[in-house]
């Protein structure tokens, strides 16, 4: 594993605000490059910004995080909307055990009594479930293990620096002992590689059993460097799947038809383990 470059940079806001406002309006991201390594990250093309072109390794930190989010909380204005905590990059990724920036945001959660989700694919985020705890006995709060695959050879091959899909699991059985709710989020499925029926099987069974209020799939989309990355890895990793792999990607999305019988198998399983699709309905339940 190459050695993590470390650099520390200030936030002029923490808060992004999104064009789309539904389920969330605000994102807020504390660390910018992410060292789960996960090989078809979307984000990959950011770092452009920040002059790197390693974006599993330099991996910048928002020291002063804590003291932005508080001038925008502490707003007049600001109408404690649900904030989505490591949309673009994990904010339980190794660099938080570290830095240490999310206690103190978790707080500034409870102090405004602010709704949060926090997507994550690192056990670490139980180091802070006490804080969660009490946030959730006071407004809504999601908990969300990305989850793609239960296949470790596979995993560590895409994902090599996350926790394993039984841990992620086991997180969620955690949480489901407070009030927030938990949700599996199974993104990217990945065409000829995750999308087996043993897998999605075993995702969708394992949701239920810790049980899950929601689990929402998404298949991979490619385009820009990430595209040009993913492409690669797989003639590398995965040469016996890559001509039929290529055909599914000739856009940046897989093919139409593809999907389609892809949602059907997946449908099918989640009735089969009667397993929510509504993202929605413990949020509309928490605030109304």
């Amino acid at each position: 594993m190459q050695e993590k470059n470390y650099k520390e940079i200030e936030a002029g806001t923490a808060l992004t605000e999104l064009k789309r406002k539904i389920p969330y309006g605000w994102d807020l991201n504390i660390y910018r490059g992410c060292q789960h390594m996960c090989q078809y990250c979307y984000a990959m093309y950011s770092h452009k910004y920040l002059g790197s072109d390693d974006f599993f390794n330099d991996i910048y930190v928002k020291t002063n995080i804590v003291e932005a989010l508080e001038k925008q909380l502490s707003q007049e204005n600001w109408k404690r909307e649900v904030i989505n905590i490591g949309g673009v990059t994990d904010s339980y990724q190794e660099a938080e055990a570290i830095y240490q920036l999310m206690p103190g945001i978790l707080k500034l959660m409870i102090k405004y009594k602010n709704p949060i989700i926090i997507s994550t694919k690192s056990k670490l985020v139980l180091r802070d479930y006490d804080l969660i705890d009490e946030l959730a006995q006071l407004t809504y709060v999601n908990i969300a293990a990305t989850i793609t695959t239960m296949d470790e050879g596979v995993r560590e091959k895409i994902e090599p620096e996350s926790c394993s899909g039984q841990e992620r699991f086991g997180v969620l059985k955690e949480f489901r002992k407070t009030q927030a709710s938990i949700g599996v989020h199974v993104m990217p499925i990945i065409p000829l590689l995750t999308d087996g029926e043993e897998n999605m099987d075993a995702i969708i069974s394992n949701a239920k059993d810790c049980g899950a209020d929601y689990l929402l799939p998404g298949t991979l989309y490619l385009r820009g460097d990430t595209r040009k990355h993913f492409l690669a890895f797989m003639e590398e990793e995965y040469p016996q799947l890559f001509d039929d792999f290529e055909l599914l990607y000739k856009t940046g999305g897989a093919d139409k038809a593809y999907k389609t019988k892809l949602y059907v198998r997946v449908n099918a399983l989640r009735d089969k383990y009667q397993v929510s699709s509504s993202y929605m309905k413990p949020m509309r339940e928490k605030m109304k």
